[in-house]
């Protein structure tokens, strides 16, 4: 079973955004927006029959894990949109092939306030499927919690933009809802693993835990 569990962001950031992600946010409504969301997912796996977590475990289930909001993990990236999109394959957790457009890359700057925590600037590729109707852009990632504090699969992130993206452009980046693929949870499910290029030399303690 292919995995569907494509979550687009709430925040909704498309071309234009400001320059400073958290110059126009009222901090404490977007932890509170970010805190329903957490409830209502965790409301889902708990007891949508579409649910990945097995029927069997799910009155066991307490609940996801997750790091606490950080409003340092809300970045800007700038936009360097692919004109002519290269094919990437993209090996699943079940050991097949998907086809997806590197549509963009995604450069940020990460200014951490945990002097524990490198600030640096990285890249991130931004995919879509080949299907016409794909609208989301899919970024599917590792980084130095993978494996240790996060799913070893990696974490995927939705971006909505409200146009096709330029080069130039600035989209809001938010971490804090990058969450795990069905697979953490259920080995039914095939799931897209993050290519190498999409492997971040820093650590990301935000968005969903896995441990």
């Amino acid at each position: 079973m292919s995995d569907t569990n494509r979550e687009e962001s709430d925040t909704k950031a498309g071309p234009g955004a400001d320059a400073d992600a958290d110059a126009n946010i009222d901090t404490d409504q977007w932890r509170d927006e970010l805190e329903a969301k957490r409830a209502e997912k965790d409301e889902f796996f708990a007891e949508h029959p579409q649910s990945p977590i097995p029927p069997e475990e799910r009155e066991d289930f307490e609940g996801l894990d997750y790091f606490d909001p950080d409003p340092d993990y809300r970045v800007t990236a700038t936009v360097e949109a692919h004109d002519d999109p290269e094919v990437v394959l993209m090996e699943t957790t079940a050991g097949r092939e998907m086809r997806y457009l590197r549509a963009a890359t995604l450069t940020f700057n990460l200014d951490r306030a945990d002097a524990d925590l490198e600030d640096t600037t990285a890249e991130l590729a931004a995919y879509q499927l080949e299907s016409p109707n794909e609208e989301a852009y899919f970024v599917p990632f590792r980084d130095k919690t993978t494996g240790q504090q996060t799913y070893d699969g990696g974490r995927y992130m939705e971006l909505a933009a409200d146009r096709d993206l330029e080069t130039g452009d600035e989209l809001v980046v938010d971490f804090n809802l990058a969450y795990s693929p069905f697979c953490a949870f259920s080995e039914t499910f095939d799931c897209p693993l993050p290519p190498e290029e999409n492997w971040l030399d820093v650590a990301i303690p935000a968005g969903e835990r896995y441990e």
